[in-house]
C-alpha cells in the first residue's frame, strides 16, 4: 500500500469514527431534548424523538457554522493536530459517552469532545498545543451555560405563574401542552445547532491538516456538513432511554408548564451560544433549566444531592476524556 492509499484509508477511517461519535452525541443527549415532554406526558417517546430528529436536522439551514469554527481551530493550534491526535480525540470522547451512557448519567458530549483534543494534543506536545482562549471560553461556560438556564428557567416559571394566576390548573395544563410542542422544538433546534457542529470542526480540523482542503476555506465541504447532521439526527432517533428519566422526573417533577419553561429557557441560552460561536454543553443547560424552574417552585423541590452528584459528572467529563485520549493517542501512534 502507497502512502497516498494509507492516508486515505486513515482519513476515512477517521470521518467514519467521527460520525460514530455524531451518532453517540445524538443518543446520548436526546434525553436533552426529550427528557421534560416525553416525562409530562405530552408526547409518547417513539412520537418525540422523531420530532428532535427532525429538528436536529432542520438546524442545518439555520445556523452558520460559528461553533464549527471554535471547535475546529480555537481549541488546540492546527499545526499540532495529525490524525493521531484526531483519533486520539474521538476514542477518548467515545468511551466516556459510553461509560456515562451505560451508567445513565447526564453528561456532556460536548466536552468529552474538547476534553479529549486536550488530552490527545497534550499528550504529543505538552501545554503549547492548546489554544488557551478557545479552552478558557469552553471552560467559563460549563459554568455560565447552566447558570444562564437556572436564571432563565426560574425566571420565566415566575413570569408565567403570574401571567397564569387567575387561570384554573385544568386550562394551565391544557394551553402549556401546546406550548411545549414548541419548545421541545426549539430545543432540538439548538441542541441540533451547537453539538452537530463540533463533529463539523473535527473532521473540517482532520481535512485541513491532511491538506483535503485548505485554510482559506470559508467552510468545510457540504457533504462534512450533512453527515454530521444526519448523524446526530439519527442518534436522536434511536434515543438515549437511560438518561430520560434522571432528567426528566428524579431531578424534579414537571408538569406541561415547568417543562415549557425549562425548555424555553435552555433553548434562548443554546441559541445564544450558537450565535457566539461557543461551543456549550445541551446536557448542562437543560439541567440548569430544569433546576431552575423546580427552585422558583420551592427550594426543596429540587433533589439537590442528585444534582449535585451530576455536577462532579460535569467537573470530571474534561480531565476523565482528556486521560482517555492521551491513551488512545498512545495507541494510535502504534496501530496507525
Amino acid at each position: 500500500m502507497t502512502p497516498v492509499e494509507m492516508s486515505i484509508w486513515v482519513v476515512g477511517l477517521l470521518v467514519g469514527l467521527a460520525l460514530l461519535f455524531d451518532f453517540m452525541n445524538g443518543f446520548h443527549d436526546a434525553a436533552n431534548s426529550i427528557a421534560t415532554v416525553v416525562s409530562t406526558g405530552v408526547l409518547k417517546p417513539q412520537h418525540a424523538v422523531a420530532m428532535a430528529a427532525f429538528f436536529n436536522f432542520v438546524a442545518i439551514m439555520i445556523f452558520q457554522l460559528k461553533v464549527a469554527a471554535t471547535v475546529g481551530k480555537g481549541t488546540i493550534d492546527p499545526t499540532v493536530v495529525d490524525h493521531f491526535v484526531i483519533f486520539g480525540a474521538l476514542v477518548g470522547a467515545v468511551v466516556w459517552n459510553i461509560v456515562t451512557w451505560w451508567g445513565g448519567i447526564p453528561s456532556s458530549s460536548s466536552h468529552a469532545l474538547i476534553g479529549g483534543l486536550v488530552g490527545a494534543g497534550m499528550a504529543k506536545a505538552g501545554p503549547s498545543a492548546l489554544v488557551s482562549s478557545g479552552v478558557i471560553k469552553t471552560v467559563v461556560f460549563i459554568f455560565v451555560s447552566p447558570f444562564l438556564g437556572f436564571i432563565l428557567g426560574a425566571l420565566l416559571t415566575l413570569l408565567f405563574s403570574w401571567l397564569c394566576f387567575r387561570m384554573s390548573p385544568a386550562h394551565v395544563d391544557r394551553w402549556f401542552r401546546r406550548f411545549q410542542l414548541i419548545s421541545a422544538s426549539m430545543y432540538s433546534l439548538g441542541h441540533g445547532g451547537n453539538d452537530a457542529q463540533k463533529t463539523i470542526g473535527i473532521i473540517w480540523l482532520l481535512l485541513l491538516t491532511g491538506g483535503y482542503v485548505t485554510a482559506g476555506d470559508a467552510s468545510p465541504p457540504m457533504w462534512v456538513i450533512v453527515s454530521c447532521y444526519v448523524a446526530i439526527g439519527l442518534g436522536t432517533l434511536f434515543g438515549g432511554w437511560r438518561i430520560v428519566k434522571t432528567m426528566g422526573q428524579k431531578i424534579t417533577k414537571l408538569k406541561p408548564f415547568g417543562g415549557f419553561c425549562a425548555e424555553t429557557g435552555g433553548a434562548m441560552t443554546l441559541f445564544l451560544a450558537g450565535a457566539l460561536g461557543i461551543p456549550v454543553s445541551t446536557t448542562h443547560t437543560i439541567t440548569g433549566a430544569i433546576v431552575g424552574v423546580g427552585s422558583a417552585r420551592r427550594m426543596s423541590s429540587v433533589r439537590w444531592g442528585l444534582a449535585g452528584s451530576i455536577v462532579w459528572a460535569w467537573v470530571l467529563t474534561i480531565p476523565a476524556s482528556g486521560l482517555m485520549a492521551a491513551g488512545a493517542w498512545w495507541i494510535g501512534t502504534k496501530i496507525l
